[in-house]
């Protein structure tokens, strides 16, 4: 069985600004786990497999708009 091959320089920065863009998109709590859930996989998760649900959530919060503050209530 072979090793997962590490992430590449551009998938890594993208996951890092969904992960950062995260908490504006979903203020509060979803927000943040979303943001740390993206932050752990950018770290060690891809050795997990299995990424096209990550890598579908990391293309969702880089097209959404940032919740406004009245959505946020």
């Amino acid at each position: 069985m072979s090793a997962p091959a590490p992430m590449e320089h551009h998938e890594k920065m993208r996951m890092r600004a969904a992960a950062f863009r995260a908490t504006r998109v979903y203020p509060g709590p979803v927000g943040e786990l979303i943001s740390r859930e993206l932050l752990s996989w950018e770290d060690f998760g891809y050795r997990l497999g299995g990424n096209r649900l990550v890598m579908d959530l990391v293309d969702d919060v880089l097209k959404s708009q940032p919740a406004s503050r009245s959505d946020a209530a």
